[in-house]
């Protein structure tokens, strides 16, 4: 589903937290690209006189380890950083860093480091201009080299992860969704896939980035097959995701026995886009009781009620709520504790919605490959911040097969 036609159905108290969580995954960004960049123009230095050799034929121009940590103040708080030293045995070259000058304590332009070093930081002239609000215009360090030399560090890294080797994972809960960012060098919006999961142990991890063609069936088919392939044998439980996506076909083929959970999030607001705006509130309470009922029963009693009012004017809303009666209220046979988590992709909307936000004020990344590395970074980054899942103790229980009704355990018959 087209992230555009999505209602935001988030409270106003719930967007200032959201602010926070940016704000961390933009600073622990900013420390990662100033390391990277430090040692990318001392590299640069290094490989300028590679060709300065003794009589022995080595090296006269060398890395010799790091300084001391030390704390640069800038407007995401003090930010620590381990500049390399670079030795020169002849004594005749001296490597002074112009990135980071040597009673340098505190950013030039510290209120333009949060906008654009790390959400703006994936094309070659965004990254510039971010470094530049620390280190000033004139800082030769920024040359396109090295810049082309960071980012080409990222794309090695989400390479390695699309890899990696996924051999005894198991994944109890996933969420799928298809999120739509803007190309400058790319007349389609590209549809890159992502799939979350939570673990054995509660954790939420990101499974999978993909470079999807919309969000078909051979997509997710590709996305499922990959991780299949890399090791990932193992059946998740339930997967949540948006009732439009391709993703469900590709699930049947290639994970049967896996259980469905249509998100209530985007339900909801392909209902209300199909009723006028006077009756949306009402309709709006009447859909959270459905999925805020804390027994199937009442649940269908909500359901049942949609129908009637709503049917005579609301066909088409009444249609569309109904064709996925059969997987909206899969999250009732499993712990209560997890409702929350299981009856919406809200994991990834929430992650992502101010990733999209930045990239339509960009007007995007130059190119698919560098949107591809832009969400993975950030992914990887916020994943960092995911909270466990509520009464995570009682994933041992699903796993085990134990049945739950209504959120709670079924006791056995003595």
């Amino acid at each position: 589903m087209d992230s555009d036609n999505v209602i935001s159905l988030a409270r106003p108290a719930q967007i200032e937290p959201a602010r926070s969580v940016l704000e961390e995954i933009a600073r622990d960004g900013a420390i990662k690209m100033l390391q990277a960049a430090l040692i990318a123009e001392a590299d640069a230095f290094v490989q300028r006189f590679a060709h300065v050799v003794d009589d022995g034929g080595k090296r006269m121009v060398v890395k010799n380890g790091y300084q001391p940590e030390r704390e640069i103040l800038t407007g995401l708080g003090p930010v620590p950083v381990t500049k390399p030293r670079v030795r020169d045995r002849s004594g005749e070259r001296k490597f002074t860093s112009s990135i980071l000058p040597p009673y340098m304590r505190r950013a030039p332009s510290i209120d333009a480091l949060l906008p654009v070093l790390y959400l703006k930081g994936v094309s070659t002239g965004d990254l510039s201009e971010a470094l530049a609000g620390i280190l000033g215009p004139n800082a030769s360090g920024l040359s396109a080299a090295n810049i082309v030399r960071l980012k080409e560090g990222w794309k090695a890294e989400f390479d390695a992860w699309s890899k990696r080797d996924l051999s005894g994972k198991r994944y109890v809960y996933i969420w799928a969704d298809g999120l739509y960012f803007n190309v400058r060098l790319d007349k389609d919006r590209p549809c890159i896939l992502v799939l979350m999961g939570a673990t054995a142990d509660g954790k939420k991890e990101l499974i999978a980035v993909w470079d999807g063609h919309r969000e078909s069936k051979a997509s997710w088919q590709s996305v499922l097959r990959d991780l299949k392939r890399r090791g990932l044998t193992d059946a998740p439980h339930v997967a949540v995701g948006d009732g439009a996506l391709g993703f469900w076909a590709a699930l049947r083929e290639e994970y049967p026995s896996t259980r469905e959970q249509r998100c209530w999030v985007h339900k909801t607001a392909n209902i209300l886009d199909k009723m006028s705006k006077s009756i949306q509130p009402d309709a709006k309470a009447l859909i959270h009781e459905m999925y805020l009922s804390p027994t199937r029963e009442d649940a269908m009693s909500a359901f049942d009620e949609f129908k009637k009012r709503y049917k005579a004017k609301y066909a088409k809303a009444v249609e569309c709520l109904t064709k996925d009666e059969d997987v909206l209220f899969t999250f009732y046979d499993f712990p209560a504790e997890h409702w929350i988590h299981i009856r919406s992709t809200n994991a990834i909307e929430s992650t992502f919605a101010t990733v999209r936000h930045r990239t339509r004020q960009t007007k995007g990344c130059g190119s698919r490959s560098a949107t591809m590395t832009m969400v993975f970074k950030l992914a990887i980054e916020a994943e960092k911040k995911w909270r466990r899942l509520n009464g995570h103790a009682l994933i041992a229980k699903v796993i085990e097969g134990v049945q739950f009704m209504n959120g709670e355990m079924e006791v056995a018959a003595a």
